[in-house]
């Protein structure tokens, strides 16, 4: 008997040593929105504004992504036009972005948020339905290594911005 319950403890600290006990690490915001499959447009735009790279970073940060169903409201030229134009494609990714990690516990305490683009983030609580700015919140809490992802159906465009 005692040499069984070794060799079971034996083989617990092998399987942990190699890590098949261990939980999987967490992707960060970039490869949590790639592995999604839904956020194909945003990883585009993230890519043409060279902010992959920053939202790799240890952040941490909260980002409202649109998924591709919200990028498609927009029509193909507008939005062309808009990841052809650097400057301003820049300014509206991050004015989906706030530094810090907010689970929605948190953002449903707050009446606005500063979005690391500069403007502000209005923030609308009605029953269970969340706004910010002018996007509703379809689900919370996707969280990642640096940060949390809440997804929205609505890109947000900053008031520094004109399309």
């Amino acid at each position: 008997m005692k040499k069984l319950i070794l060799v079971c403890l034996l083989l617990i600290v092998v399987l942990i040593f190699n890590g098949c006990l261990m939980a999987p690490a967490q992707l960060d915001i970039v490869d949590t929105a790639i592995q999604n499959g839904g956020f194909t447009t945003l990883v585009t735009a993230l890519t043409e504004a060279n902010l992959v790279d920053t939202l790799r970073g240890a952040g941490p940060f909260t980002v409202f992504a649109p998924d591709d169903a919200a990028f498609a409201k927009i029509d193909a030229t507008t939005l062309n036009n808009l990841i052809a134009d650097v400057p301003n494609l820049t300014k509206v990714l991050l004015f989906h972005v706030v530094s810090g990690k907010l689970m929605a516990a948190d953002v449903v305490g707050e009446t606005e948020l500063t979005s690391v683009e500069g403007s502000a983030l209005a923030i609308v609580v009605v029953d269970s339905t969340v706004t910010i700015d002018v996007a509703t919140v379809t689900s919370t809490d996707i969280e990642c290594s640096n940060g949390v992802i809440h997804v929205i159906d609505t890109v947000m465009i900053p008031p520094t911005v004109a399309l």
